[in-house]
């Protein structure tokens, strides 16, 4: 499309486009200010649905806990989390709307302000020279007006004298040096004018056709420019929120997938594991007769029989299962036994963790400290001294606790703990004794079984010793490479100081304290964090190193 020149179109309509300009700016303004308020509900929308999740996130709990078993529960925390994701990306339209289009139209309004400035300042500089020049005009005009009106009085005057026989000579000759004089300025006087005409019919012509339209197409260009913005803006408006449609759509199939992970049957089943108690459904109730016939020894010996009957357990579950779950007594015998049995092994498989954890490290001590002991300038052997101590002092006490919670397995489980089986003991010089008193006399549910105190623990077939010294006469073999991400200053006995991307021997792997032992050009060689550096095992080597 062909445009129009606002200087042919609009040559006289220089007021008319001031106000459109400053409209125009306005309208830019406007505009921030509707992002601004989008900006704003995105973030208020993202941070009520990030409370929303929050809210709804489990606690830690145990009931919380026994929930999160279900399928129906965990699809809902799944849901959750994405709903959490989902609100993070309305705070990233939120970051992209204010740096692109709220950022740079206020940088632009600032600048278009300049610019319109500018250029009705020259538009109006520009008027005011032709008014100047219309006001020389209209004076000279006027000039030569009255110039020529004293001409024409001086002429008539001049002839009048003249016919006049009383009148001397002298003043005849003064009346025509009078009209003389009047003329000669009238000329002056107009061919000032026509000068002053024809100055003005120049700048005139300069004025319209080249100088004011050279200022309305800039202007024209501004305005142009400033449309463009517009729609540019407008543009990146639908853009920003475009980006971010795929994660969006991610976060949708993520709830859409925890739906299509609940599973209803196992659920029903889930149910069965928390609730199952372990009993057998009671059987038939006996008749007892009450007739006129019975003997005496018959009365006493059915009441008898009838006040030494058991409750049945649905009759008195009430009562057992009053309690709050995780404050019933120590060895859950306020549980039915199925129940207690689950809790049982559960127990005992997080004690074994920690165990397991504590071993790791004694372990990983234990050959730090033989370490020092070849290699006195690495580190003092005796600094690893007390936390070996306490790490010994944990793993007796873990495993007399494991030892109390089996012994209350193997009652749930209806079964003895073996008593030819001897008390077991700790090697080492810390070395604790069995805690005979965590064991207690125990009622089952239905009060039909009491053990001893010892029968309370039972050997574990896990046990094992550690020693607490392993010995390598000759250089431990590499048992893979590992490569550097960050520099390391070791300023600790047994530490090596090792650079970014440097490539080193790994002889021995992290045993859950954090540090992996390194070798370089097999000579230097200590403990570096592991999180410092990315290791790759050989696994074949792997194999053939053994520890002692």
């Amino acid at each position: 499309m062909e445009t129009m020149s606002w200087g042919a179109e609009l040559w006289d309509q220089f007021d008319s486009l001031e106000k459109h300009t400053q409209w125009g700016i306005e309208f830019l303004e406007r505009y921030t200010k509707f992002v601004k308020e989008r900006c704003e509900i995105e973030v208020n929308y993202a941070k009520q649905i990030r409370n929303l999740s929050k809210k709804y996130q489990p606690k830690k709990s145990l009931r919380e806990e026994e929930e999160s078993k279900y399928t129906s529960c965990r699809a809902f925390l799944m849901t959750l989390t994405e709903l959490n994701d989902y609100a993070g990306q309305h705070e990233v339209i939120a970051e992209n709307l204010t740096a692109q289009i709220v950022s740079e139209l206020g940088c632009y309004i600032q600048d278009l302000k300049a610019e319109r400035k500018s250029h009705f300042h020259d538009g109006r500089k520009a008027q005011q020279h032709m008014e100047n020049a219309w006001k020389q005009l209209e004076s000279s005009k006027r000039r030569f007006e009255r110039d020529c009106r004293e001409a024409d009085r001086a002429q008539q005057h001049f002839e009048k004298m003249d016919a006049d026989i009383n009148v001397t000579k002298a003043d005849v000759e003064k009346a025509r040096l009078q009209a003389q004089m009047r003329a000669q300025i009238a000329e002056d006087s107009k061919s000032e004018y026509s000068s002053c005409l024809e100055n003005f019919n120049q700048e005139q012509n300069q004025h319209y056709h080249t100088l004011l339209p050279l200022i309305f197409q800039r202007i024209q260009e501004m305005e142009e420019r400033r449309v463009e913005q517009v729609g540019t803006c407008m543009r990146t408006f639908s853009e920003v929120e475009r980006q971010v449609l795929p994660i969006v759509g991610k976060c949708l199939d993520g709830m859409s997938r925890a739906a299509e992970s609940i599973q209803p049957q196992a659920d029903s089943q889930q149910v069965v594991e928390c609730h199952k108690s372990g009993f057998e459904p009671p059987g038939d109730v006996e008749f007892e007769d009450y007739g006129l016939k019975r003997t005496a020894s018959d009365s006493n010996l059915s009441h008898t029989r009838s006040r030494s009957k058991s409750k049945l357990w649905p009759f008195i579950k009430r009562n057992r299962l009053s309690l709050k779950l995780g404050s019933g007594p120590e060895d859950l015998s306020h549980l039915p036994p199925e129940q207690r049995r689950k809790k049982l092994q559960a127990k005992i498989q997080d004690v074994d963790r920690h165990i397991q954890k504590e071993v790791d490290e004694k372990e990983a001590l234990t050959k730090m400290k033989d370490v020092y002991l070849k290699n006195p300038q690495m580190g003092d052997p005796s600094s690893v001294e007390p936390r070996l101590a306490e790490i010994c002092e944990n793993i007796d006490r873990l495993r007399l606790e494991a030892q109390k919670f089996e012994g209350w397995l193997a009652e749930a489980e209806g079964r003895l703990p073996v008593k030819s089986d001897p008390p077991r003991r700790q090697s080492g010089p810390y070395e604790t004794q069995n805690n005979s008193s965590c064991a207690q006399d125990r009622e089952s549910p239905d009060g039909s079984y009491t053990e001893d105190q010892s029968s309370e623990t039972r050997p574990r077939s896990q046990s094992h010793e550690m020693d607490d010294e392993f010995e390598d006469e000759e250089p431990l073999p590499a048992i893979g490479t590992c490569k550097v991400l960050y520099p390391f200053e070791g300023q600790t006995e047994g530490t090596m100081s090792v650079s970014e991307g440097e490539l080193l021997h790994m002889i021995e792997e992290d045993k859950g304290d954090g540090w992996t032992r390194v070798r370089r050009n097999d000579e230097d060689e200590g403990y570096v964090p592991t999180s410092y550096i990315q290791a790759s095992v050989d696994t074949s080597a792997q194999g053939a190193v053994t520890y002692i």
